[in-house]
């Protein structure tokens, strides 16, 4: 690595988000994590000294906006965005309202737009990168998740057309999307009980090729790669990391 990187993780306090920010900390890069909740950052703060965490609602401009200020008035330079924070819900047709699809819509599409447009003159000056994290049903049809993955199939396109857009500025757009991982987003985000989630997750494992579900590493792993010098000649992809899932 020539130098250290400054990588802002969004819904860095668990999960997928959690994983990466560690990784990247471990080796030597500077993490700035955010999330709604206090207690969940200052956990995570403390798993790394390369950890820093600020609590924002990815869906605010002002807190985009303070974000990356963050970000730069601790370390003078912005590399890398991560744009992991997400929300969901199971939507059937007839339960859906506006609302509802806004609150889905406003975390999954607007936010990672606003940080991206905050980041983009420090992420310009240095020749940084973009990693979008998306989920196998941004591109792969289920029944009573519609919005869910309308969002992420938007973000999936996002991801294309900033990299055409990006690219001559030397900003690399990439995406990860996610199969079903383990990380306690059915009965979190998806507000799910323990025996919903636990019957969900016996049938998702039954449907996957590799035979199980997704930790946050398996995921993490994908998210610092796309960052890194390996994948500089590599934007506007979607890397699925769902244990052939999407094949199903």
């Amino acid at each position: 690595m020539l130098h250290e990187k400054v990588v802002i993780v969004t819904g860095g306090s668990s999960g997928i988000g959690r994983a990466a920010a560690r990784r990247f900390a471990r080796q030597g890069d500077k993490v700035l994590v955010t999330g709604r909740r206090p207690g969940p950052i200052e956990e995570t703060m403390a798993e790394h000294a390369n950890i820093e965490g600020l609590v924002a609602d990815v869906a605010s401009a002002e807190d985009a906006r303070r974000t990356i200020a963050k970000a730069v008035d601790i370390w003078g330079r912005v590399d890398a965005l991560v744009n992991n924070a997400g929300a969901g819900a199971i939507l059937p047709l007839e339960d859906t309202t506006g609302d509802r699809i806004m609150d889905i819509f406003s975390v999954n599409v607007l936010g990672p737009s606003l940080l991206a447009a905050a980041a983009l003159p420090y992420l310009r000056a240095n020749r940084g990168t973009i990693v979008n994290v998306s989920s196998t049903f941004g591109h792969k049809a289920v029944a009573g998740l519609a919005h869910y993955a309308a969002s992420k199939a938007a973000l999936e396109h996002l991801t294309r057309c900033w990299a055409l857009e990006l690219a001559p500025l030397g900003v690399r757009v990439n995406a990860v999307a996610a199969g079903p991982i383990e990380s306690g987003a059915l009965t979190g985000m998806m507000g799910l009980s323990l025996e919903q989630a636990a019957a969900i997750k016996e049938q998702e494992r039954a449907r996957i090729p590799l035979g199980r579900r997704g930790v946050p590493d398996d995921v993490a792993e994908w998210i610092v790669r796309l960052v890194g010098p390996g994948s500089e000649w590599m934007t506007g992809q979607v890397v699925a990391i769902d244990g052939g899932l999407g094949l199903a």
